[in-house]
């Protein structure tokens, strides 16, 4: 079986602890740790494993440098995982930033190199500080291209390309908010991501150029493994590790080509190497029916790891979505996306994997998925006309909720607002269901569904907070609307 290792760029950070295991099993997990803390060190940061290794309560919030050494670390252990079970690689994909981590992982970069070249380019873009934005939009490139040039300005362009029907622009925020009205106008899906660094535009050409001068020169080694390389189109050679990071912050990013490619190449299995499935359901997206595994996601990684030196498709670890029409029949309507945008830090979705429960039938999945965080997302097709568009959250029904509301009271009324759109008997969704992993609601339409949970019990803020499209549950939202309506009323 051809696999290709694909990590994810710039994500949510990492849950505490998730490296425990990996970290007490490998010493090539424990070594890379080791490096990369030295680094940290050395650039006058916050050493990264402690919390990677232990779930001892200490906060995630803290600037970008080190988030994107954690999600390096991340990614390059569970490279070092497979390998160590006996995974081999035909070649490793990395997304925006994820390049300097496929570059380490292929043993291009020294571990630390990358770590000090992942810094250099945050700080970089930093010291830029635009103020951009990007907008990921559930059509295909040609109708996302199209949008920019309508305001023709040089910044606003296509930025990255990941899927046959979800692409993201970058531009100036004032232009932005311009195309997002459009794209209300049309009934196309968007949402706009929560980036620290906008990138992918040639509005970033003087932060290229800072990092020409300012990072660290490092050397760029043999390697064991072929890095193939989205924004190149084509593979890493003997390029100047500095000029490839530079020269990414300026240049699109085609991963729809890029596994497209690859698949007809004949690679039938992707293997992400971060905490959740990103760059993966941008592969589902593409090449319908490929085989793709997410090891960290799985409740026994291990187990699902040595399924796939198998060659085993049991116990669900390949996911294979084949595209389906809505709950309800609305072929119209547009489903949810993924949001994980190129450079983002805080939009990717995650949901802890749990058990399924076999008496809740699995949902059809949507027509296509859009997805934190330095890396953008897949979405359905936009209506052929606006005419055509139809709603796609259920209406709530009834009045405002009353000042005070108890648990069971607000879980009734999110179980038939949320099974109306899944097409489930309400009674059938768990409080602890994980709405993406198990029901299969990506973020996007979970954002729609926050908006209409804040609207029914009058909750302005609630829309806005991100901490419920993680870890999301019946159960975790039902128990913010109580206790936020109990600070209400408090009040």
């Amino acid at each position: 079986m051809d696999s290709v290792f694909v990590m994810p760029g710039t994500v949510p950070a990492p849950r505490a602890g998730i490296l425990s295991e990996l970290h007490h099993r490998y010493e090539t997990v424990r070594e890379s740790l080791s490096r990369i803390d030295k680094a940290a060190r050395e650039m006058g940061l916050s050493e990264i494993s402690p919390r990677l290794i232990e779930d001892n309560g200490t906060s995630d919030r803290h600037g970008p440098e080190v988030q994107y050494l954690e999600i390096y670390a991340v990614s390059l252990a569970t490279h070092h995982m497979l390998v160590a079970e006996g995974v081999r690689p035909v070649a490793i994909v990395g997304q925006s930033i994820g390049e300097l981590w496929a570059l380490a992982a292929a043993g291009h970069l020294a571990v630390e190199d990358a770590a000090r070249l992942a810094v250099a380019r945050s700080q970089a873009l930093t010291r830029q500080g635009w103020g951009g934005k990007m907008l990921a939009v559930g059509v295909d490139g040609r109708r996302a291209r199209a949008l920019a040039g309508l305001l023709d300005h040089p910044h606003l362009v296509l930025a990255c390309e990941n899927a046959p029907r979800q692409s993201v622009l970058s531009g100036p925020e004032p232009l932005i908010g311009f195309i997002e009205r459009v794209a209300d106008t049309l009934g196309w899906p968007h949402l706009r991501l929560d980036v620290p660094h906008p990138t992918h535009t040639p509005a970033m050409v003087h932060a290229a150029r800072d990092l020409r001068a300012s990072a660290p020169r490092v050397p760029f080694r043999t390697g064991r493994w072929r890095v193939c390389s989205p924004w190149l189109g084509r593979d890493v050679g003997d390029d100047d590790p500095v000029d490839l990071v530079a020269g990414a912050l300026t240049a699109p990013v085609r991963m729809l080509q890029t596994i497209r490619d690859l698949h007809a190449a004949g690679v039938d299995a992707f293997v992400e190497c971060g905490e959740w499935p990103v760059v993966t359901k941008f592969v589902e997206a593409s090449v319908p029916g490929v085989r793709c595994v997410v090891p960290l996601s799985e409740g026994d990684p291990f187990e699902a790891v040595r399924a796939l030196v198998a060659g085993s498709s049991r116990g669900g670890l390949f996911r294979e979505r084949v595209p389906a029409p809505p709950p309800g029949g609305n072929g119209v309507a547009a489903q949810a996306m993924t949001t994980v945008s190129a450079g983002s830090l805080a939009a990717l979705p995650t949901a802890v994997p749990v058990a399924h429960r076999p008496s809740v039938p699995a949902p059809p999945p949507p027509v296509v998925h859009l997805n934190p965080v330095a890396d953008p997302v897949p979405m359905v097709s936009a209506p052929p006309v606006p005419a055509a568009t139809t709603a796609i959250i259920p209406a709530a029904s009834g009045p405002v909720a009353p000042a005070g509301v108890d648990y069971e009271t607000v879980l009734t009324e999110l179980r038939v607002l949320y099974g109306d759109f899944l097409g489930y008997p309400p009674d059938l969704l768990g409080e602890d269901d994980g709405l993406e992993s198990e029901l299969g609601v990506e973020s996007l339409k979970q954002v729609a569904l926050l908006g209409r949970v804040s609207d029914r019990f009058d909750l302005p803020d609630l829309r806005a907070n991100t901490s419920l499209l993680t870890l999301a549950t019946l159960r975790r939202i039902a128990e913010t609307v109580v206790r936020t309506r109990s600070e209400v009323v408090a009040r």
